[in-house]
Order: C-alpha cells, then structure tokens, then sequence
C-alpha cells in the first residue's frame, strides 16, 4: 500500500468520524421556538465555539465575535477544487440573491473557509469567492489555527499528496461536504447536508433572519 493510498483512507476515516460526530448533534430534539425548516437541522442547545482568528481575504483578522448578530454558513473548501466547491458555491449565490432584501445589519452571511493555506492566499480566496457573491467572506489560516476551528465545528479535512511521478503542488483536499450552521450569537447552531436545495436554504434563512429577536 502506498502513502497516497494511506492518505486517502486517513482521509475517508476522518470524514465518517465527522459525520459519525454530527450525527450525534442530530440526534438531540430541534431547538425549541425555532420555526420548521427544510435545509438546516439545528440542535439544543447550541454549542459556544472557542476562541478563534482566521485571516479574511483583505488581510485582517476574522474573531469570533464579528460573526455574532446573523446567521452564518460556513463552508469550507479550496480553490483548485474542482467541482463540489465551484459548484456549491453557485448553488449558495441563489440563496443569498433570494435573501438580498432582508436588511443588511442581520442579513445571512456565508463564510467560505479555505483548508489549503499552502495554495490559497488571501488574495486568491477573495476573488475566487467575489466571483461568486459579493456579500460571501473568505477566510483562512495556517493549519493548527485551520484544524482547530474545523474541528469545533464537527467538521473534517485533510491533504491527499500528488500521485507520484506528478508534481507535489498538484496535490488535493479532502473535506466535509456538509456546512455548519452559526447562530447570531456565534454558535454552532447545526448543520446544512447535501444534496443542497438553493430555495430550502434561502427560505430557511430568510425564516430564521425574521424570528430572530
């Protein structure tokens, strides 16, 4: 067995601990008060995420409290990705024009979090993901700080090397599919999973956005 190929069952034995772990969180009753929803499952309680600072995609830090007051998506991926991110990120740019008319200051946000700070800068992630949505943040780190956040999340990812007699940079990333789910107080909230249905998201958001106090 080769070391990509232990990489790659590394990688799918993390991703159904990750589920195995959200699963878990979907097993407790839906918050109480919340109205039904069709894309989002949400638990009770939420859970309160330890501290944490990513780099957003102008350079400055993103801390845990400038995600507070809306309700967040986080979504993580990489730009060399190509097909579930481009993709998901399309699918999300339908959601987040149905909910363009909520008022700004409690609009739902997406924050797109690249897991391949080797490749992804910054800059890069801010116009990979402005070419999708305007109002979609980007964010990164190094890996301890990248590991940590995607892990109090329930979430998963990990590196597969290059094929050999490839170059090393051609390398991908493993990850989650599902997208955690933050409530305007910084929580994690529950989970959206795939399939993605761009009108169940905006609606459930939308829903969200107009019950929260």
């Amino acid at each position: 067995m080769n070391r990509t190929t232990v990489y790659v069952l590394v990688a799918a034995l993390a991703a159904a601990l990750g589920l195995w772990a959200a699963q878990g969180f979907f097993a407790r009753p839906a918050t109480p008060g919340h109205p039904p929803l069709k894309a989002a499952r949400l638990f009770d309680p939420p859970r309160e995420l330890p501290a944490f600072t990513l780099r957003q995609s102008d350079g400055t830090p993103l801390v845990s409290g400038e995600l507070k007051g809306h309700w967040t998506i986080v979504f993580l991926g990489f730009t060399n990705c190509p097909d579930v991110c481009p993709t998901t990120l399309t699918q999300l740019r339908v959601a987040q024009k149905q909910w363009a008319p909520l008022p700004e200051a409690t609009r739902p946000r997406v924050l797109f979090v690249s897991i391949d700070p080797e490749r992804d800068t910054p800059d890069r992630i801010g116009e990979y993901t402005q070419a999708f949505h305007r109002d979609t943040l980007a964010a990164t780190a190094d890996v301890p700080a990248l590991e940590a956040f995607v892990r109090s999340l329930s979430l998963v990812f990990a590196k597969v090397p290059a094929p050999e007699g490839t170059p090393a940079d051609q390398y991908t990333m493993e990850h989650s599919a599902s997208m955690a789910v933050l409530d305007p107080r910084g929580r994690l909230a529950g989970f959206i999973s795939p399939p993605f249905e761009p009108a169940d998201i905006a609606a459930d958001f939308q829903t969200l956005t107009e019950a929260q106090p």
